[in-house]
């Protein structure tokens, strides 16, 4: 009976841990705690140009096949930290420098849906005054209750016909209700 007892409490320690959240293990993710607050405006379509030794990096939210509401607010990460977030059919951009990066597309809300994956991850090597486009594209699929994210580079000649239709979103960072150290 001692042994089935202690077999018992150590299955349920065990049953009570954490696992690590897959947003925390893809190179471009930041932390998990950092959620933003997002606007997007419907009537600005802004594009940059590079500056001289930098390239461009757009971030793409589509959401033509999230076949629900409400949809998923999605943070956007390169290297390590969150650089904004879209929701909606929205856009933002960023000027980075030349070289590899990782980036992350990782929903800070799914809009209530069942999200087996929930966080999508590609890397890439920026060349300066190149101009490079990632489209996070959210899926639900209604009839089987799943959904997910996927990031992947977009063609430059389909991207401006998606950003001339999406919104542009504006993003900050949502003041964390814990107490600070």
């Amino acid at each position: 009976m001692r042994i089935i007892c202690s077999f018992l409490l150590l299955a349920s320690l065990s049953f009570g841990q954490n696992a690590p959240a897959a947003s925390t293990t893809a190179p471009g993710c930041g932390p998990i705690d950092i959620h933003f607050q997002v606007k997007a405006d419907q009537n600005r379509h802004p594009t940059i140009q590079p500056d001289a030794g930098k390239a461009v990096l757009y971030f793409l939210q589509d959401d033509a096949e999230y076949l629900t509401r409400p949809r998923p607010t999605t943070r956007m990460g390169i290297d390590g930290e969150w650089v904004g977030a879209t929701k909606s059919n929205s856009y933002f951009y960023v000027l980075i420098a030349p070289g590899e990066h990782h980036l992350c597309a990782s929903w800070q809300s799914s809009g209530g849906a069942i999200t087996p994956k929930d966080t999508a991850a590609a890397h890439f090597t920026a060349d300066p005054g190149g101009v490079y486009f990632f489209r996070a594209r959210d899926f639900w699929a209604r009839d089987i209750g799943t959904a997910h994210v996927e990031l992947l580079p977009l063609d430059s000649d389909e991207a401006p016909l998606l950003v001339g239709k999406f919104s542009f979103s504006t993003s900050t960072p949502k003041k964390s209700s814990a107490p600070s150290e």
